[in-house]
């Protein structure tokens, strides 16, 4: 007596695919944001960090994107050093440094970069999405962050909302090359999504 068997697949291939893509973009944050410098002061350091929510939000959306940075996130929340300058835990996110709102505001502009490259929760084929959409998700990515780390940065370290902002404004103009050079990469297929 045969028996016939046959397969179910519980998890697509695209779900897989994403979730793998997710892990390794948490991943690349986590060594990108090893490469930073640190400023006297409150000043915080100059990382690479924005480049991971600019790839997970171009890459994976809103959704797969944001699992990433989330990842990252609860990685260096549970102490892995994968802060800049190898820094982790709950307390450096909430006060430490006044740094939180930045790694906070990466989630969420992971999120809102995401959801305007991709138009819904599910990426679609970036090469269908055109140059300036690009660059308009991620600027709206970078006004997120800040919007959320200045005045996080504010309440943490006493500085006045206006001196907050004043303080992180030299950091906007390496953002945006930061935000230039993530698009030439993904335009250039050096990350492609296969």
């Amino acid at each position: 007596m045969s028996q016939q068997y046959s397969s179910v697949e519980l998890i697509g291939d695209e779900t897989v695919r994403h979730f793998t893509m997710a892990v390794l973009l948490a991943a690349l944050t986590a060594a990108l944001s090893q490469i930073s410098i640190p400023l006297p002061g409150t000043l915080p350091p100059f990382s690479l960090q924005p480049f991971g929510m600019f790839f997970a939000g171009l890459l994976l959306g809103p959704l797969w994107g944001g699992l990433a940075l989330a990842l990252y996130l609860l990685v260096g929340i549970a102490g892995v050093p994968v802060f800049s300058n190898g820094n982790a835990g709950l307390g450096y996110v909430l006060v430490g440094q006044g740094t939180g709102g930045f790694l906070v505001g990466f989630l969420v502009g992971t999120v809102v970069a995401g959801a305007v490259v991709h138009r819904g929760t599910t990426p679609r084929d970036r090469r269908t999405v055109s140059v300036p959409v690009q660059v308009t998700g991620l600027v709206a990515a970078l006004v997120v962050v800040y919007a959320i780390g200045v005045p996080w940065l504010s309440a943490v370290t006493g500085l006045p909302l206006t001196r907050a902002a004043a303080v992180m404004a030299p950091f906007v103009p390496f953002d945006l090359l930061k935000l230039g050079i993530a698009v030439a990469i993904v335009e250039g297929g050096y990350l492609a999504v296969r």
